[in-house]
């Protein structure tokens, strides 16, 4: 067994990531950022939970940018296709699931 406390995590840059676990070719891992991430499209359904700090889920949505506040243990679920880019205020811990390699 192993025990993490997220909120003692820090990577050494942004987007820096723990690998918690695979599970059946779903990886469970541990961001740390204090940076935005980059607008993509996943080629994979991905679950991001904050764990600890906020971020800004900037999306695209009927062609319009729209913004949702993640806050500790709000969940965002993006499917295959769903364009995004995750901005920390000003730090954040975030554990993503996802399947392996998926970009």
């Amino acid at each position: 067994m192993r025990f993490l406390d997220a909120r003692e995590f820090t990577a050494d840059r942004a987007w820096g990531a723990l690998d918690v676990a695979e599970i059946d070719g779903a990886t469970v891992r541990l961001h740390w950022t204090d940076r935005p991430y980059v607008w993509h499209v996943n080629d994979g359904p991905e679950v991001f939970v904050v764990l600890d700090g906020a971020v800004d889920m900037h999306f695209r949505q009927d062609g319009e940018e729209r913004v949702e506040r993640l806050t500790p243990g709000r969940v965002c679920h993006a499917e295959v296709g769903d364009e995004h880019v995750a901005h920390p205020i000003p730090q954040a811990r975030i554990l993503v699931v996802e399947r392996k390699g998926s970009a």
